[in-house]
This record gives structure tokens, sequence and C-alpha cells, in this order.
């Protein structure tokens, strides 16, 4: 018996030395531009401009999640510098008040000009 040959391996192409540019795609004959590539529109989700034209926009967003059987949790976030947590029943129901109670009291929500300097 003797052993099977070894097959030979490929060479990798050379390795270019320096940085190259892209070379753009040769035009088909007979036309002047670009072939475009596809011609159905894509869907994108685009959200809606948060400055309404009011001049109204959200300062200060509750979260919250409670999926059914597992413990709910909530975030308190607001442009003030607030960001509080909280999991479980009634520590989520107490943040849920409490962020309607800071919307009351939000140094960006209440009128400043009444105010000593």
């Amino acid at each position: 018996m003797s052993a099977a040959p070894n097959p030979r391996l490929k060479s990798l192409p050379a390795t270019p030395t320096g940085p190259r540019l892209a070379e753009p795609t040769p035009a088909a004959p007979g036309s002047g531009a670009p072939k475009v590539v596809g011609r159905k529109a894509v869907p994108t989700a685009v959200r809606p401009d948060p400055q309404t034209e009011d001049g109204r926009y959200p300062i200060a967003w509750l979260t919250i999640t409670a999926p059914r059987g597992a413990v709910p949790t909530v975030t308190s976030v607001c442009q003030c510098g607030r960001n509080l947590f909280a999991t479980g029943h009634r520590k989520a129901l107490a943040l849920i008040e409490d962020h309607t109670d800071h919307r009351t009291h939000c140094p960006l929500r209440t009128d400043q000009e009444g105010t000593a300097a």
C-alpha cells in the first residue's frame, strides 16, 4: 500500500501593493447613462419629525413593559436629566405616578417668567 499523493494547493493571487480607486461599471453599448438597478421602491421606516408645526415637541418619555405573567418594568426619562427605572408591580405603579407628578414640576415645562434669577 502506498500513501495517497497530496493534492497541489492553489496559490493566492498577488496582493496589490497600494490602494486603488474603485472603477465605475462600464455602460451598456448604445446608452449614455448608467443603468439603474431595481425599479421598485423599498419601504423605509421613517419616523415623523418630533417637532410639530405649533412648536411643541416631546421632552419626557414613560416606557412601560408588562408582559403577561412576567415582572413589569417602567422607565421614566426626561430631557431635564431625570432617568429612573423600576421593576415590580408596586414600584412600577409608584414610578408611573411620580412621572405624572414630574410633568407638572419639570423645569423644562414650567413657565420661568415669574421666577427670580
